[in-house]
């Protein structure tokens, strides 16, 4: 069996699947054939815990989640602010995926996460730009309102 070479662009792959209260969490470290599952709740201190787990690795983290309301936004915030870089996979794109690689229409959370980690290895993402960090909240605020 070959053995695993880290490179200087080995980074840690992290796939969340967001919901209102809970968010499942699968993460992906080079050179481990396991990935690791966790299921973090919509609070700070599950926030704070996820940052310390992705920084004892001691490698760069590369989160993607797909936006699901405005459920995301605290959670990246706090991300983004740890220094990761953020992706954002698109609703769309993610069902179609989903669909071909499990051959099912079928849905659940840890299923999801799979599959936001595999559009991250096959780099299906988009760039994501948080908006109280850009400064464009109050603009996508306005927007909003009718």
């Amino acid at each position: 069996m070959a053995k695993a070479e880290h490179t200087s662009d080995a980074r840690v792959l992290v796939g969340i699947d967001i919901s209102k209260h809970r968010h499942e969490v699968l993460i992906a470290v080079p050179g481990k054939s396991r990935r690791r599952r966790l299921t973090i709740t919509d609070t700070t201190d599950d926030f704070m815990r996820l940052i310390s787990i992705l920084r004892e690795y001691g490698l760069p983290v590369r989160v993607g989640f797909e936006a699901t309301g405005n459920y995301h936004r605290v959670l990246m915030y706090h991300l983004g602010v740890a220094g990761f870089d953020l992706k954002l996979v698109s609703s769309v794109a993610l069902a179609r995926i989903r669909e071909a690689l499990h051959n099912s229409w079928d849905k659940n959370d840890p299923k999801d996460a799979q599959v936001i980690l595999h559009m991250l290895q096959i780099g299906a993402v988009q760039i994501f730009q948080d908006p109280m960090v850009a400064g464009t909240n109050d603009i996508q605020e306005l927007s909003k309102t009718h």
